[in-house]
């Protein structure tokens, strides 16, 4: 399955308490849980930006949730390949 990263551009991001953070998890979960095609990996939050990891079919099924939720979707983009230090080895 692709694998996407998604930039939503959220100004304040970093202030957001673990109450908050927490209430976009779980809005965001209910929704995957009507997209089964659809997962969630992981967030990385900064101080105006949440990057997110997702499992997706298409880019259309992660634009789907972004609006579902109404969370920001600024870009999506599908990781081609992935590299670390070993790939140096």
């Amino acid at each position: 399955m692709p694998r996407f990263i998604i930039e939503r551009e959220l100004p304040g991001a970093g202030q957001l308490s673990p109450d908050e953070l927490q209430g976009v998890s779980q809005k965001s979960c209910s929704i995957l849980r009507e997209m089964p095609q659809v997962q969630w990996i992981n967030s990385f939050v900064t101080d105006d930006k949440i990057y997110c990891i997702y499992l997706a079919p298409d880019e259309q099924a992660v634009r789907a949730h972004a609006e579902q939720g109404g969370f920001p979707a600024n870009s999506i983009k599908v990781v081609r390949r992935m590299i670390d230090p070993t790939t140096a080895e």
